[in-house]
């Protein structure tokens, strides 16, 4: 089996509180990609990051003060681009309160129980946090998949820092394309 796992393509993350021209520039590959995992019968997961009313007092809020992704917002939905993806018989939304999914990390290897896993692609943002954080998790998980990262469907916070993450992966074994 293969998976597809889109990572935090919320509006906060592409037009609101912490957009950037990166992440509105990859929605149309990110949409494609979405398009082939369907018609390639992959199973496709989404995650949200999702944080409480009282973001500002939490350890990341702390470090970073810029109210985000705050469940049920605006911001926190995921992009009305994927909508219907969303709404698709079979697809997960894991609602993740930090960088990285410890349960969608136990999902996956639950899963690969019943059903072999072959390759876990990600893509989404940002490259440089989210996405280095559960496909590092992914790899622990799930040591002899395939763990898969396209480039071209991801943005970090700066160009910079997508670059420095997909370099990180590449050294942790996990393929970037």
């Amino acid at each position: 089996m293969d998976i597809l796992i889109v990572v935090d393509m919320q509006n906060d993350f592409v037009t609101h509180a912490l957009g950037t021209p990166e992440a509105v520039t990859i929605v149309p590959a990110v949409k494609a990609r979405i398009n082939a995992a369907q018609r390639h019968n992959e199973k496709i997961i989404f995650t949200r990051d999702t944080h409480p009313v009282d973001y500002l007092s939490t350890q990341e809020g702390i470090n970073l003060p810029i109210e985000h992704c705050i469940k049920n917002s605006e911001g926190w939905q995921i992009i009305p681009e994927l909508a219907d993806a969303v709404q698709t018989a079979g697809v997960h939304i894991f609602d993740k309160p930090s960088f990285g999914s410890i349960e969608l990390a136990s999902y996956l290897q639950q899963l690969n129980t019943t059903e072999h896993i072959d390759t876990i692609t990600l893509i989404g943002l940002c490259t440089d946090i989210c996405v280095i954080s559960n496909a590092l998790l992914a790899k622990a998980a799930l040591p002899e998949a395939r763990i898969v990262v396209e480039k071209n469907c991801c943005a970090g916070v700066t160009p910079q820092s997508h670059e420095r993450a997909l370099a990180a992966m590449e050294t942790c074994q996990i393929i970037v394309q």
